[in-house]
């Protein structure tokens, strides 16, 4: 298993718009991103940082493995 970048919200909102994600809102500082084939909503808190936890569920919502979310970086 690859070890997960660090990286901001803004750089992992990017990478999920490479797979089909767009931005449907965001509130405060949570961006709601949403896939329509197949269906798919996610929320990235737009942070400096992400946690490793939080970017780990991210990658699992968005049906991607860590290392398929590293090569689109």
């Amino acid at each position: 298993m690859s070890a997960l970048p660090v990286i901001s919200g803004q750089e992992c909102v990017r990478v999920l718009e490479k797979v089909g994600f767009y931005i449907k809102r965001q509130r405060g500082s949570h961006i709601i991103l949403r896939r329509d084939n197949p269906f798919g909503q996610i929320t990235v808190p737009n942070h400096k940082t992400l946690d490793r936890g939080t970017l780990r569920s991210i990658i699992r919502s968005a049906d991607l493995s860590v290392e398929q979310f590293i090569k689109l970086l």
